[in-house]
């Protein structure tokens, strides 16, 4: 597995433009992306991310629909310069692959998104899930919606950082993987039921790693970004 010469992604979680362009102005330096997310982006709208400027854009809006409807949002996002786009592999392997073709429309590979299927949320573990009606556990879910998207087109996955062995095992280097839910240690988990450090989820495999309030929210959030890049090189 090759892993990115910046593997860390710094979720810019917050609705205000302002305080979106000081963060990122902050850590983008130690950044492979900048992610933001549903909050910002209903608030900002498209002209919204030019606050990333030249770092390059992982646009988390789990897009789960139709896959006609689908499709045309991929459309219309991929001519906002967004590197890596995710949509819900729970919306079936129509959808993803919709996804996937809308991606490739007046676009070279090197220049389209990435797309990016959410496996099972990092905030959901097993009993969450049964009471949805999934049986199995977190694991096997998140090898079988990996699989159909995968198989369906897909680029990668977002997964929790305890899944990535398995993932690996079953489907290589190849796959992207996203994973959110990094807490650096000493950290606290906050509202996601599974968590990893940032040096053990790059050894476990990850692609890219999430980190989010440990970095916004710290007093010095460039150094904060500093410290985990440093830890991960």
């Amino acid at each position: 597995m090759i892993v990115p010469i910046k593997p860390l992604i710094a979720a810019i979680d917050t609705s205000d433009r302002d305080e979106a362009d000081r963060l990122i102005a902050a850590v983008s330096s130690y950044c492979g992306m900048i992610k933001l997310g549903l909050e910002y982006f209903l608030r900002q709208g498209p002209s919204g991310l030019i606050v990333v400027n030249e770092n390059p854009l992982f646009l988390d809006l789990k897009l789960h629909d139709i896959p006609n409807t689908v499709a045309g949002a991929v459309r219309s996002l991929a001519a906002l310069n967004v590197a890596m786009l995710t949509v819900h592999a729970a919306g079936g392997p129509a959808m993803v692959a919709a996804a996937r073709e809308a991606a490739e429309t007046n676009a070279t590979d090197a220049q389209r998104p990435q797309i990016i299927a959410v496996t099972v949320l990092t905030s959901l573990d097993a009993s969450t899930l049964h009471s949805t009606g999934v049986s199995g556990g977190t694991t096997q879910q998140v090898l079988r919606l990996a699989r159909l998207a995968l198989d369906a087109g897909a680029d990668g996955l977002v997964c929790a950082a305890h899944e990535l062995p398995q993932l690996r095992d079953a489907f290589g280097e190849k796959p992207i993987l996203v994973v959110p839910g990094i807490r650096p240690a000493g950290s606290p988990a906050g509202d996601q039921a599974r968590v990893m450090t940032p040096t053990d989820a790059i050894a476990a495999g990850a692609s890219y790693i999430v980190v989010g309030r440990p970095i916004t929210q710290a007093a010095n959030p460039g150094e904060a970004a500093r410290e985990i890049a440093r830890a991960i090189q």
